[in-house]
């Protein structure tokens, strides 16, 4: 199946993403800690600082390669991007580290580009940074700005301080308090200046790390809880909601996941965990509960598709979905062909039966209507094989 196929692919540009990243970080620590590594065939025209160099940026490069691979993972487009200029780099580094190692991590990087290249579309995710975030990040900046021209207009007074890049090392080890000594304030006013730059500095950091670790943390309880939290529901903006969760609701979620974002409401845990693992935005509560469907952004949203086992709990979300917002589109499935009106007398715009979906195309292919089995394959997507004509 294609969809299956497009899964392998997708997975197997992670993996190969993963497998550069590791390979590059190795390699590179190999080359700064062991300088005597077999050489390679261009190892006589590289310079031994160039080598050692591309070594110590290519152990570099693979941690932020592992980054990428991870947001790769979550389906970024900003994490497609980095990979697709990561990989040359690493790639130009494993020749310019020249030596037996380095090879395997030209070979894979070359091999991993037209993988990743080809799955670009399947990576369209944006970044949400919040407004806290937004600041934080304003804030470290500004701080490291402050410090380093700072430091620099202030040189004179300053030991071991003689260029912007010297300026810019003292900056950051006072703002993260590691504090070398080997640059340090020589006048009352450069002193000032330093004390300045620790509480700036310090501040900034403390402010991005709990901009960053916070959603994180909470993001992780709020998963291992089954639930989404505030910020993420309230990002939540022309989406599918999805009321309830059954074996009707499965093809559905695989079908949303590729075309726009979706929200599932289950009222227990169990399924709530199970979807959460997979990477499905899920809130553990009633489908027919008034404040969850507020929750979850029923006056933003853009449909809504109950698909449950039961008719009936079907019928009382959809229900209390066109109570809430009385112009959003209302997609249901029934289980019961009598129950199709049912559900449209609740508020549902159009009901869709399965069973007698699938009842006639199986009929019509078994009295050799001809074009029944092309139907099905396209619906179920299903390649083409080969078989009799009808």
């Amino acid at each position: 199946m294609n969809r299956r196929r497009s899964w392998y692919s997708i997975r197997l540009a992670i993996l190969l993403t993963f497998a550069v990243a590791l390979l590059s970080f190795a390699t590179g620590v190999a080359n700064i800690a062991t300088p005597t590594i077999v050489p390679g065939p261009l190892s006589p025209y590289v310079h031994d600082t160039v080598q050692q160099t591309a070594g110590f940026t290519g152990a570099l490069t693979g941690f932020l390669l592992v980054l990428s691979a991870v947001g790769l993972r979550r389906g970024l487009r900003a994490a497609w991007l980095s990979t697709m200029v990561f990989l040359p780099l690493t790639a130009a580094q494993g020749l310019l580290q020249s030596n037996s190692l380095s090879l395997p991590l030209v070979a894979l990087s070359l091999l991993a580009l037209p993988v990743v290249g080809f799955n670009r579309k399947r990576f369209t995710q944006d970044i949400s940074l919040s407004t806290t975030q937004l600041g934080a990040l304003t804030a470290i900046i500004g701080a490291q700005i402050y410090g380093t021209v700072g430091t620099y207009a202030l040189r004179e007074q300053f030991g071991g301080v003689n260029n912007l890049t010297d300026a810019f090392y003292y900056t950051l080890v006072t703002a993260s308090t590691v504090g070398y000594g080997d640059a340090s304030p020589t006048t009352q006013v450069a002193r000032l200046f330093g004390m300045s730059v620790i509480v700036i500095g310090t501040a900034s950091f403390a402010i991005a790390l709990g901009s960053v670790l916070g959603p994180a943390i909470e993001a992780r309880f709020s998963r291992a809880l089954g639930i989404m939290n505030e910020s993420q529901l309230a990002t939540l903006e022309d989406h599918v909601i999805v009321l309830g969760y059954g074996e009707l609701t499965e093809p559905i979620l695989e079908e949303l996941q590729e075309t726009t974002a979706f929200v599932v409401i289950v009222p227990d845990k169990e399924h709530t965990t199970e979807l959460a693992e997979r990477d499905y935005k899920v809130i553990t509560g009633e489908p027919s509960d008034e404040a969850v469907l507020e929750r979850v952004g029923i006056d933003r949203a853009r449909a809504v598709v109950a698909a449950t086992n039961s008719d009936a709990e079907d019928a009382l979300s959809i229900l209390t979905a066109r109570q809430l917002n009385p112009n959003i589109r209302i997609v249901a499935a029934a289980t019961e062909r009598e129950n199709i009106r049912k559900l449209k007398r609740a508020g549902a715009n159009t009901v869709i039966s399965p069973a007698v979906i699938g009842g006639h195309l199986l009929v019509q292919s078994a009295l050799g209507q001809r074009g029944m089995e092309d139907f099905a394959d396209r619906i179920l997507d299903v390649d083409e094989e080969h078989t009799d004509a009808v």
